[in-house]
């Protein structure tokens, strides 16, 4: 009898590796993919209208705070197990943990207003009446959250925000001029000026998205081992989020003077016709309703899960609606308050902005709070729960202190002087 071959063990270990990878993607990719959402969509375009090109190296510039901020999350969560909101209340007390849930929630409803009123206006453009599409977004949505596991609803997610990819095509057939930085940079001055600044900057770091990736990836049961995967989700989210607003900040700086109206969907659709052709408008409505529809399901879990572990209720998609009422109905619930106040008549343009210098003002709760938690589980935590190489230690953890001081005070001053201005 001839011997088997004994390769097929070693063949197997490579794509077994390779699968739990694989599996491991996800969290920081919704998180980011979110962060595209209608919000930062309209704002990117005003923006573009209002300054040409001189706030992409912005944008650019963002990718390392965000990929440093996302990523510092992942740690705590494999590291611990324990959601932003669960730590808080743990190390500081249940009322701390209560308060930071309250000011999560005040943003995640706002950025769910965002959301709902981006959908509207869509829905307007082609004839549909607003109130029907909300209906219809918030009955699926839903029905996607309560008949769903974390997995599905992460598939789903994804799926959403496929129509983005519109985004960067139509900012690279915009053939943007990069010599007009310096100049549209230094033409663009004033109050009006900081409140861009500040308004694209929290479009960018969202509080909220920091709070999901974290529970997010408790959630889907990520461990130590996954941090390699998971620090690759985060990175290629964080760059695919920041060109595609580079792209629609670049169709927007080159066809703005073409276009009458600008400041409205309507305006915004008519500039990617001026890129694309004729169905620019409807491919810009597609990906508009993409980030949306992802950024709501991230918006609505991430105020779900921060309610329950203020709460001491830890809950998870797995568990069913039974088992986790309050969950589900939070979830729910702010939906449907969010829906009926859109249905009251929002400008989704000046509330994507207004909300965007909120999440600038609350950089510095957010991202200094973040930090301050992780050099807590370095110095109490992490030397009983934390392997070496999650420690945010040494020269790593003086650059993140360095950008999220950076990053909090010039959100902090542009959105006082562009409120204030």
């Amino acid at each position: 009898m001839s011997a088997v071959p004994a390769a097929a063990p070693s063949d197997a270990k490579p794509r077994a590796r390779w699968r739990a990878g694989l599996a491991a993607l996800g969290p920081g990719l919704v998180a980011m993919l979110a962060d595209t959402d209608a919000g930062s969509i309209l704002t990117a375009a005003q923006t573009g209208v209002e300054t040409g090109a001189a706030l992409i190296p912005l944008q650019l510039a963002a990718i390392p705070l965000l990929c440093l901020a996302q990523e510092l999350a992942v740690r705590l969560a494999l590291g611990t197990g324990r959601g932003m909101v669960e730590l808080i209340g743990a190390r500081c007390g249940r009322g701390a943990g209560v308060a930071v849930a309250a000011v999560l929630g005040l943003t995640c409803f706002g950025a769910l207003v965002t959301q709902l009123s981006g959908m509207a206006a869509v829905a307007g453009l082609f004839g549909v009446s607003g109130g029907a599409a909300l209906a219809a977004a918030v009955l699926g949505l839903s029905l996607m959250i309560l008949t769903g596991s974390y997995r599905s609803v992460e598939r789903v997610a994804l799926a959403f925000v496929a129509a983005e990819l519109v985004f960067l095509y139509a900012g690279w057939k915009a053939y943007p001029d990069f010599s007009r930085f310096a100049a549209d940079a230094a033409a663009a001055h004033g109050p009006r000026f900081h409140y861009l600044v500040a308004a694209n900057l929290g479009a960018t770091l969202m509080p909220w998205a920091i709070f999901y990736q974290q529970s997010a990836a408790c959630d889907k049961g990520l461990s130590r081992a996954d941090l390699g995967p998971a620090r690759l989700d985060t990175l290629l989210g964080a760059i695919f989020c920041q060109l595609v607003t580079c792209g629609v900040q670049a169709v927007a700086a080159t066809h703005a003077a073409a276009v009458e109206g600008a400041g409205s969907v309507g305006a915004f659709a008519r500039l990617f016709d001026r890129a694309l052709g004729p169905f620019g408008s409807a491919l810009f409505c597609a990906g508009l309703m993409g980030g949306a529809l992802v950024a709501t399901v991230v918006v609505c879990l991430a105020a779900a899960w921060a309610a329950g572990e203020a709460a001491g209720r830890r809950h998870s998609l797995e568990q069913h609606p039974r088992e986790a009422p309050w969950f589900y109905g939070s979830f729910v619930a702010l939906l449907v308050a969010a829906g009926l106040l859109v249905a009251a008549g929002v400008d989704p343009v000046r509330l994507s902005m207004a909300v965007g210098v909120l999440n600038a003002l609350l950089l510095p709760l957010a991202l200094l709070a973040l930090f301050w938690l992780a050099l807590l589980a370095l110095f109490w935590l992490a030397r009983r729960e934390l392997d070496l190489e999650l420690r945010p230690s040494g020269a790593r953890g003086a650059l993140a202190g360095l950008v999220f001081v950076v990053a909090s005070g010039l959100g902090l001053y542009a959105g006082l002087v562009g409120v204030m201005g």
